[in-house]
């Protein structure tokens, strides 16, 4: 399976750079993946396409602002001694931004620095004028770096006070609320992007579909910079996806489960909901509840096991999502609704307009 077989043609003018007045203002494409059928409706038509019984699995996770501009400082005298180099060789001073992946012990996190040919191991960046300090202790296989913190205070604090929202390099526009990179039902902090099909949704559109009878299951997945990295091998079996920690707490797996054995449709918002609700299942299809972390991979040929239908954004050419939607809906489906969206002037990406893929309204009682 080839790359190239997930590349599409997009218009630059239709990569949303701003998100709506109204979060649930957006258009919803409706994909048909048994017959490939597109609808054209209104985010706010979601309820005409689910049924009491049905369930609903939001990612409960909230993005940190885990971007932060320092200061390269210099290197501590143990790295100059490792690098034999003296003080003409040093660049204080530089700029250097650090991107939070993953937190790991004793105030060290995984990151993507750049430039990172100026942050060698040893290498002090300071952020706000002192405020946080960093020292780089590991340069990984990969290239990230690992950077040990140290502040006085509380680092969450400091990083909101500090940091900027991490948005995709295709948005060039500032955000001026960075809010609007939050779900409203974000309170798990701990992810480096979006589940951005989750932003459509209001709090009043939430309890309108409760009201109808379908239920909401939270679970968290902390949303790893890995998920949007471009597939480079020419052959998609080849590409491995970075970890990704969750946790599904028990009462959200019965929930799920419950809904599953009554013959109710999974609904999954968004394929970080998608990914965790596979990742945590067995062969059977029944959702167990705990804390792991994954790498699952989602490409045609794949077997969904939970899901049923999936509420998603638009995806970039030739990314792991974009393979991800095409195992639920077949990649030719797929590839004839994007080019539909490209005609009808939809608007693509993490502010972009979002697509229900769907089995059909034989599904719905």
């Amino acid at each position: 399976m080839k790359r190239q077989d997930f590349y599409y043609d997009l218009p630059e003018e239709l990569i949303a750079q701003d998100p709506l007045l109204d979060r649930s203002g957006s258009r919803l494409l409706v994909l048909d993946k048994n017959t490939g059928a597109c609808t054209h409706k209104h985010f706010t038509d979601l309820c005409d396409y689910l049924s009491p019984g049905d369930c609903l699995v939001i990612n409960d996770t909230k993005v940190i602002p885990a971007r932060l501009i320092g200061v390269r400082t210099g290197l501590s005298d143990a790295a100059k001694k490792m690098h034999a180099l003296t003080p003409v060789d040093e660049e204080n001073g530089a700029h250097i931004e650090v991107l939070l992946l993953k937190r790991d012990q004793d105030n060290v996190w995984e990151t993507i620095v750049k430039p990172g040919k100026k942050a060698r191991v040893g290498t002090m960046i300071s952020f706000g004028q002192g405020l946080l300090l960093g020292k780089v202790i590991e340069v990984k296989e990969d290239g990230n770096r690992m950077i040990q913190f140290s502040f006085q205070g509380i680092f969450e604090e400091i990083l909101d006070k500090l940091g900027q929202m991490p948005l995709p390099p295709y948005i060039t526009h500032e955000l001026k609320d960075k809010n609007r990179y939050q779900t409203v039902y974000a309170v798990n902090e701990g992810s480096a992007a979006a589940p951005t099909a989750g932003l459509h949704f209001t709090k009043e559109l939430l309890k309108k579909i409760e009201d109808m009878g379908v239920v909401i299951a939270h679970v968290t997945l902390h949303v790893g910079l890995g998920t949007f990295r471009p597939v480079k091998e020419d052959n998609i079996l080849q590409h491995h996806m970075h970890s990704e920690e969750y946790e599904i707490l028990p009462d959200a797996a019965d929930t799920i489960n419950r809904v599953k054995k009554a013959g109710g449709r999974i609904i999954c918002v968004g394929t970080t909901s998608c990914r965790t609700v596979e990742a945590a299942s067995t062969e059977d299809g029944i959702v167990h509840p705990g804390k792991a972390a994954t790498e699952i991979f989602i490409y045609p040929g794949y077997h969904f096991k939970v899901l049923d239908s999936l509420i998603t954004n638009f995806h970039l050419p030739e990314s792991t999502l974009l393979m991800l939607v095409s195992a639920l809906a077949g990649r030719d489906n797929i590839v004839e609704a994007y080019k539909t969206a490209v005609k009808e002037k939809y608007r693509f990406f993490s502010f972009g307009d979002a697509m229900l893929i769907t089995g059909g309204t034989d599904e719905k009682a």
